[in-house]
């Protein structure tokens, strides 16, 4: 076979094209594969943490956000309606991902990774190679091919099942008026969900609507009036670009490897249970997935999988904790309420929320202050 590869990486997202520039700098021959060009469009919420900006500068990209102004606060409404917004403790942006996914291929193809446009449908392990379509070989793959990854189904994971699994809707709209802040609606009337609205600087928003998936099916038209109730000065006939996806929550996930094949991003399902938010799981995975993948083919899973656990493991932890207290509405009121008071709350609930933070006793006790007697189930 003509086509090998040290490694092959399925999928030139964030995590992709991260692990292409992590195996490139660690001096392995690299093959990119997308099912589409680039630039092209993907249903997110285009939100970059500056986390996120942390791997990028790791990765050799300091630039992916250039262009694009900072958004210093965010605003948060509970389910209950009431709100806290503060500045954040270091700037996020919104960069379109027909803009940021581009910018990370570039630099992969910069490095030296070879892009190829191809739709993986088989995935063939051997005794010293993975085999993709009987075409091309490696002697690692990365699977970073999204929440449908054909990948992960090779490994025999199949897609997170319902309350780990969330639906969102997004599109483009006219920014709201006032000073520029990420906002972020909870709902009082079906939970977990949230309505968004981050401006990009143009005149613009990313805005969108997502809940987590509970045994019944949802439809366009119910994400769309969720968003419409949830964020009424936003015009529905003014939104443009609408696109649904899945969010696999990492609340459920499968083993990061198996052999000498790798997961990572959404193929891992690393999207934060929390917050929905995954560009920083995508480029931190995608980063550790590459390197693991460019050493010893035989221990890369093992690599891979002990790595991410030292990095990330006590943090998937404790979000895993949060989402589960957050089922109950009155909890997440509770921490508004306690983010409100307190700033170092606020940014302890932002760390976790968008980064890699971790809830600590002081968190826990300012919520715990703040509730009310009367408990409530989980649930809608």
């Amino acid at each position: 076979m003509d086509d090998e590869f040290d490694v092959v990486v399925v999928g030139a997202g964030p995590a992709g094209s991260a692990a292409a520039l992590a195996a490139r700098r660690a001096g392995a021959r690299v093959l990119l594969l997308d099912r589409a060009d680039f630039p092209r469009d993907k249903a997110c919420g285009d939100g970059i943490a500056a986390h996120a900006l942390d791997v990028l500068d790791e990765l050799g990209v300091p630039d992916a956000v250039a262009g694009y102004p900072p958004l210093p606060a965010l605003r948060l409404v509970g389910p209950g309606g009431g709100a806290v917004a503060r500045r954040l403790p270091r700037p996020a942006y919104t960069v379109p991902r027909t803009v940021f996914d581009a910018r990370l291929v570039a630099a992969a193809v910069a490095a030296g990774a070879q892009l190829r446009r191809h739709t993986v449908r088989r995935v063939a392990q051997r005794a010293d190679r993975v085999v993709l379509d009987g075409e091309v070989a490696a002697r690692v793959v990365v699977g970073a091919d999204g929440a449908g990854s054909v990948v992960r189904r090779a490994l025999g994971h199949p897609v997170n099942p319902d309350r780990h699994l969330a639906l969102a809707i997004r599109g483009y709209a006219p920014a709201l008026p006032g000073p520029p802040e990420q906002l972020i609606v909870t709902s009082g009337a079906r939970w977990p969900a949230y309505a968004w609205s981050f401006p990009i600087g143009d005149g613009r928003a990313n805005v969108g609507y997502g809940e987590v998936l509970r045994s019944e099916p949802l439809t366009r038209a119910h994400l769309l009036d969720r968003l419409a109730a949830l964020l009424p000065d936003t015009d529905p006939g003014t939104v443009e670009g609408l696109r649904a996806h899945h969010l696999p929550l990492s609340t459920h996930r499968p083993p990061p490897g198996r052999g000498r094949v790798l997961l990572a991003g959404d193929a891992l399902s690393l999207v934060n249970p929390f917050t929905g938010e995954g560009i920083f799981y995508a480029l931190l995975s995608g980063l550790l997935a590459g390197t693991a993948a460019a050493g010893s083919p035989d221990r890369a899973a093992r690599r891979y999988a002990d790595t991410l656990r030292r990095r990330l493991g006590r943090h998937l932890r404790h979000s895993s904790v949060a989402a589960w207290l957050a089922r109950r509405r009155r909890v997440v009121d509770a921490a508004v309420r306690a983010a409100r008071r307190d700033d170092r709350v606020y940014h302890s609930i932002v760390e976790l929320g968008l980064g890699d933070g971790r809830l600590d006793v002081r968190t826990l006790a300012m919520i715990g202050i703040g509730l009310p007697a009367r408990d409530e189930p989980p649930g809608r």
